[in-house]
């Protein structure tokens, strides 16, 4: 993987970044305790479920080099961007062949975009990391994650009154995060963001109406929902986040497949705005 040389904030320029690391065991049932799966159903050996490669190739910062906001500093393998929120806000995923649990994998990658925009809101800068995931000298993963940073200072507003009905046909399910559950998938990805843990941060310094669920982990749900009620291995899964969720707010999984091997998945928000929307793919 190359970096692109027309890529560069103020002196920084991008590099390319290799990881490797096993696809270890108690880390994956760990987090199938998390989400009340059998653990024992994963072995070394098995494969690997689809978003569930989010709990390896984490970046390992000092507590030295943790910033106030619970992330790393900035810098690094990621721009210096000095805008203080910053946000997952989507991946485009594509599966070529299976994750083998209990076996090591390299993941390699870099930056692959930088653009500045003005909002109303102000300055925004888009950052997009890709990754290509490797096991046994095949191609396993591609990733792209797009990234976020946006001004600091506005309140974001609390949810309004419940207003979602329930789909007939989808496939659904009710979800309500609290704070243990996000502080274990936090714990499980070494995300130290303190806007999913701390709610005096999250809601005095980031002006958010209370904890902030974790985008990755709202798309494992969705791509969990796809997963329980389709057989065929997945190929690609893509979401773009829409709006954040919030402890204690309970949200909404739905889903429906066009029986063409694609289903389209939301989150969303009591207050029936999507937080979340994904496109999976199967075969």
């Amino acid at each position: 993987m190359k970096t692109d040389p027309h890529i560069s904030y103020g002196d920084w320029f991008p590099s390319v970044e290799k990881v490797t690391e096993t696809i270890d065991l108690t880390q994956v049932r760990k987090l199938a305790g998390v989400l009340d799966l059998d653990e024992t159903s994963l072995k070394n050996g098995s494969h690997l479920p689809p978003m569930w490669h989010w709990l390896f190739f984490l970046h390992r910062a000092a507590t030295g080099n943790i910033g106030i906001d619970g992330h790393p500093k900035r810098g690094g393998f990621f721009p210096p961007i000095e805008l203080q929120r910053r946000m997952f806000a989507g991946e485009q995923i594509k599966y070529h062949n299976p994750l083998l649990v209990g076996l090591p994998a390299t993941r390699t990658g870099t930056i692959t975009r930088l653009d500045e925009k003005k909002s109303k809101n102000g300055r925004m800068v888009l950052v997009t990391a890709t990754y290509i995931i490797e096991q046994e000298g095949k191609i396993c993963v591609e990733d792209k994650h797009d990234i976020v940073y946006i001004d600091g200072g506005e309140k974001t507003p609390t949810p309004g009154h419940d207003s979602f009905l329930k789909p007939d046909d989808n496939w659904y399910r009710i979800y309500k995060a609290d704070p243990v559950l996000l502080f274990r998938y936090s714990a499980l990805s070494f995300n130290s963001h303190r806007i999913h843990y701390d709610s005096e941060y999250a809601e005095n310094e980031e002006g958010y109406p209370g904890l902030v669920v974790h985008g990755p982990f709202t798309a494992l749900l969705l791509a969990e929902l796809a997963r329980a009620n389709i057989q065929e291995s997945l190929t690609e899964f893509n979401f773009r986040g829409r709006a954040p969720l919030f402890e204690p707010w309970s949200f909404h999984l739905i889903g429906k497949s066009d029986n063409t091997g694609v289903a389209e998945l939301q989150a969303v928000r009591n207050d029936s705005v999507i937080a979340m929307t994904a496109t999976a793919k199967f075969g």
